[in-house]
Formats: C-alpha cells, sequence, structure tokens
C-alpha cells in the first residue's frame, strides 16, 4: 500500500464550497434574528474532567491548526481517544483539513438549535471534532459567558473522550486567551520567522498576567532543521526568563515538510497522506510527549513512532 492511498474512509467526504457550507437540508428553516434570539438551554454545572489541551499561537500562518488535527490522529492511533474544538469559532478551519462536511455547527449550539451531541462529527481515525462556523461575526466575538456555556457543554460527551484538543484562534485577544485559560496543558506554536517568534512571546507575556493551571510551552513548527528549532526555543526561553521570570518548556519541533502544503490542498491530514514524511514522524514524537514520554535528546533517537518512522513501524491502521 502507498501513502498516497492510506486514507482513512472517513475522511475521504469533500467539504463543501464555503459559500454553501451553512447550506441546511430541504425542510430545515433558514436561520433569522428570531431564533437568534432565542434562549439556549442553560449549559451543565461544571466543565469537563478531562484533560484539556490548548494549542495556541500569537500570530496566524503559523501551522497550528495543522498542527492540532494531525496530532489528534497520531493520539487516537496509540488508543486515545480525542475530542478536538474548533475554537476559532467564527473561522472554521479543522473541517476543511479534515476533509469532513458538517451539517450542523457551533453557530447551532450556541443559538439553541441543536445539542452538542447534534453537531459533533467523526473524522479520521476515529476522533470526533465539534466543528465552528464560518464567517459568523457573532461568534467571531462571542462574549465570555456564551464561550463558558460551550466549554461546560463539551462535559456532556466527557464519558466518550480521554483528551480535549482546543484550536484556538491565533492572536492574543480575549477569545485566545480564554480558552487558553481554560486548558491543563498550553502549547503556544511559533515559526523560526522573527515576527512569529516575537509575536509568540507577546501571547505567553499575555498569558502570563491571567490566572493559567500551568505554564505555556513552546512548539517550534516548520523549522528546517533541530538546530534552528532549538535556536528559536533558546530565544523565546530567555526572554522569557528574563522580562517574565518564566521557564518556558521546550517541546519539540516539526520539520518544514512539503507534504503537508499538499494535504492541505487535498484537504486530508498528512499523516494519513503521507505518513512516512518527517513532518509525520515529529507528529508523533509530540504526541509521545501529550502521553508523558521523556523528550527527546538532539541526535538520540527512539523507537517506535515517535522517533523516524520507518514502514514497518507506523501503527496499525495507517
Amino acid at each position: 500500500m502507498t501513502s498516497e492511498g492510506t486514507t482513512n474512509g472517513t475522511a475521504k467526504r469533500r467539504v463543501r464550497a464555503r459559500g454553501v457550507k451553512n447550506a441546511r437540508p430541504a425542510g430545515k428553516a433558514p436561520r433569522t434574528p428570531s431564533i437568534a434570539r432565542r434562549q439556549a438551554e442553560p449549559p451543565p454545572e461544571s466543565r469537563p474532567r478531562r484533560k484539556v489541551l490548548a494549542i495556541t499561537s500569537g500570530k496566524g500562518g503559523v501551522g497550528k491548526t495543522n498542527i492540532v488535527t494531525n496530532l489528534a490522529i497520531a493520539l487516537a492511533r496509540q488508543g486515545v481517544r480525542v475530542l478536538v474544538l474548533d475554537g476559532d469559532f467564527g473561522l472554521a478551519n479543522v473541517d476543511l483539513l479534515l476533509g469532513i462536511a458538517p451539517q450542523y455547527d457551533l453557530q447551532d449550539l450556541v443559538l439553541g438549535d441543536r445539542a452538542l451531541d447534534d453537531i459533533v462529527l467523526e473524522g479520521p481515525d476515529g476522533i470526533r471534532v465539534v466543528p465552528a462556523s464560518s464567517g459568523v461575526e457573532e461568534l467571531a466575538n462571542l462574549d465570555e459567558y456564551r464561550t463558558e456555556c460551550v466549554l461546560r457543554s463539551l462535559s456532556s460527551v466527557e464519558d466518550d473522550v480521554d483528551l480535549i484538543l482546543i484550536d484556538t484562534p491565533s492572536g492574543i485577544g480575549t477569545h485566545a486567551v480564554s480558552l487558553s485559560q481554560a486548558a491543563d496543558q498550553i502549547i503556544v506554536v511559533t515559526t523560526p520567522e522573527p515576527t512569529a517568534f516575537s509575536d509568540a512571546y507577546a501571547m505567553i507575556k499575555v498569558l502570563s498576567q491571567r490566572p493559567l493551571k500551568c505554564t505555556p510551552s513552546l512548539l517550534v513548527n516548520q523549522a528546517n532543521s533541530e538546530d534552528e528549532a532549538l535556536e528559536v526555543s533558546r530565544r523565546v526561553q530567555s526572554v522569557a526568563k528574563r522580562f517574565l521570570n518564566l521557564d518556558i518548556e521546550y517541546w519539540g519541533f516539526v520539520l518544514a515538510d512539503e507534504s503537508v502544503p499538499k494535504s492541505v490542498v487535498r484537504q486530508e491530514p498528512f499523516l494519513s497522506t503521507y505518513p512516512y514524511s518527517p513532518a509525520s514522524s515529529c507528529i508523533y514524537r509530540l504526541a509521545g510527549r501529550v502521553l508523558g514520554q521523556s523528550p527527546q535528546r538532539k541526535g538520540v533517537p527512539i523507537a517506535g513512532p515517535q522517533g523516524l518512522v520507518t514502514p514497518d513501524e507506523v501503527p496499525e491502521g495507517v
């Protein structure tokens, strides 16, 4: 079997064009201002008890959503039941990268038209996805109360979930910060570009001024080499220690890889289309960190899918 043909059946559906993404089946009335004013059901009394991992960034375009979707698949292949929340409520991207077409999304949940169970989708390798809306200004500027309602609604599915991954919006806006605050672990994604790691530091600075459950960690994406990623991490860690007195943990890197943009065009996870690529190897290594495995020391390979993968080492089902 070639890597080109290893696409999960559930990911073979193609996303409809954005212009018709919010189209609904015949018989369902279109949303109206009166529907928008409808009071949703009260949320659960508390947030889910499952571990929550937020992946965020100070700058857009650093590949954050790609990391979230492929990390979810890597974890699922190791037996973890993963729920992905597309936290960019008004500019959905997770469904696009996974090649799935939601019939209902977070707009239906927020307006009280649907329960969370109605909008959750199954994606590749059995991951579950809470899809956001696209081009809905009201959701892009969701207030803290309704954001909290969305977070608490996740409790209704926690019995079927081991880990919740939140793909936050990029930037230091209130929405991104609030979702990060809800997490047990926060990973800030950057690239080697000076603008990206400068904004990553800005994000860490803003988060440090809020009550958090953890100190944010750093992941370098699109690195040309391990040495380049280490240099970026040292610069961010040095500034954070000097000005914020924070010890930022370095969570690794994902190599720049031409298979990533090719998979984006195909609307398929690169872990499925190119499972033996350098980027896929890095994602398996990141999954190991999430599962509590020791970080890999520079120049020392580790066995299994967290090391440089070969066809014999890829988990079953790839």
